[in-house]
């Protein structure tokens, strides 16, 4: 014999309090009656649960709306954004990016950090350096106490415990930075693989964004992925998903092996490759192979038309080696191109990867170009900040 549940009141009120404040979040200020529209819910219950947010602070009188009508004008109701604040941190080896935001995930202040040689001083005190910043420019922005900041970071953050894995060799500087991160009094801190980032970015506001399955694939300087499936990234049981750059495939000159990508899917798609794939077919390409220099070499390959096409035919032909790898396990549908070298090849390498993809898989692939540029980490970032304050503030999972 089944049991049927029912919600408590206070369920109830609760539901209903997350499903007005997740409509004020997106559409803006909302009359009461817009409000009983959208949720279908009575008139009473509306008003009970606006009056129970204004005592909570979370949500204010915003003004008036004249209606078509005779009669008072209808009072607007508005998510009281300032109720929360998040800080989002992307965290890379030439240094650090910073936003303040508030809880609607507007941008309130930013903040740079350069390291290295070339910017003046090296990692030495870095971390250090980029808490005071991250004080000052929240204060800077009127913002006295950081509800949840979340770092974008390379390496893996093992989902279970929400640490990094600092055994890939990652600048001493990083994990001083989690450490002292973790001590700010009243914070909240989540660490996320910056690829995972992008693809939460591409998701929600990118290029796949009418998808709830696929795959970023990420050629920069280093080769990953990030994976949604169902709507969900998945992260793996040790935070591993998507270090295809360790992928075995055929056409490099040796295997990877558990400290070193060089023999895998990177040694075809990284930076370094690409530039020695364009001084190959006689292009020209700076010796420092970082990538800046493959962005230029294939941004130069995309604008010289037919003289480039043998330097994009191959260097698709190698990216579609990793992407058939992904498709006959995952089945993504869609494959997204991203990074700095991805982005670069726009419409002239995602149409040649997606022919070279369909000679290799039975499966139907999409294959897109990446809406999100260098700000994809920090938008993640960004996101995944906000959707934690909200959680707390406004309850549910």
């Amino acid at each position: 014999m089944s049991t049927v549940r029912t919600a408590t009141p206070s369920t109830a009120r609760a539901i209903n309090d997350r499903l007005a404040l997740n409509l004020l979040l997106e559409q803006g200020p909302l009359t009461a009656t817009e409000l009983r529209e959208l949720t279908g819910l009575s008139r009473p219950t509306v008003s009970d649960l606006l009056d129970r947010l204004q005592r909570g602070g979370l949500v204010a009188l915003a003004g008036e709306r004249g209606e078509a009508r005779r009669g008072p004008n209808a009072r607007l109701y508005a998510l009281v954004t300032s109720r929360a604040h998040i800080a989002a941190i992307d965290v890379r080896s030439v240094g650090v990016s910073i936003v303040i935001a508030d809880l609607a995930g507007h941008t309130l202040a930013t903040a740079e950090i350069p390291a290295g040689p070339e910017a003046g001083h090296g990692a030495e005190g870095l971390a250090g350096r980029t808490v005071s910043t991250l004080l000052d420019t929240a204060r800077r922005a009127g913002v006295d106490q950081l509800h949840t900041v979340a770092v974008g970071i390379p390496g893996l953050v093992d989902p279970a415990t929400g640490r990094l894995d600092n055994t890939g060799g990652l600048p001493g500087w990083h994990t001083e930075l989690i450490a002292a991160l973790r001590e700010l009094p009243g914070t909240g801190l989540i660490l996320e693989n910056e690829v995972n980032l992008a693809c939460i970015t591409e998701h929600r506001t990118g290029a796949a964004r009418d998808r709830d399955t696929f795959v970023l694939l990420w050629l920069g300087h280093g080769t990953g992925a990030g994976v949604m499936l169902d709507g969900r990234l998945r992260r793996g049981a040790s935070g591993g998903t998507g270090e295809i750059g360790f992928l075995p495939v055929p056409g490099t000159d040796r295997l990877p092996n558990a400290s070193d990508c060089d023999g895998g899917f990177h040694a075809l798609v990284g930076s370094s490759a690409v530039c020695a794939l364009a001084r190959a077919l006689g292009l020209p390409a700076d010796a420092a192979g970082d990538a800046a220099a493959a962005e230029a070499v294939v941004h130069a390959a995309v604008a010289a038309g037919p003289a480039g096409a043998p330097f994009l035919d191959a260097f698709a032909g190698r990216v579609a080696v990793g992407a058939a790898a992904i498709c006959v396990v995952l089945d993504p549908g869609c494959v997204v191109l991203g990074g700095e070298v991805g982005r670069a090849g726009g419409a002239e390498l995602a149409g040649r990867v997606a022919r070279k993809l369909a000679e290799l898989s039975p499966l139907r692939t999409e294959v897109r170009v990446g809406a999100v540029g260098g700000g994809g980490v920090l938008g993640g970032a960004v996101l995944l900040a906000c959707d934690a304050a909200r959680r707390d503030l406004f309850g549910g999972p």
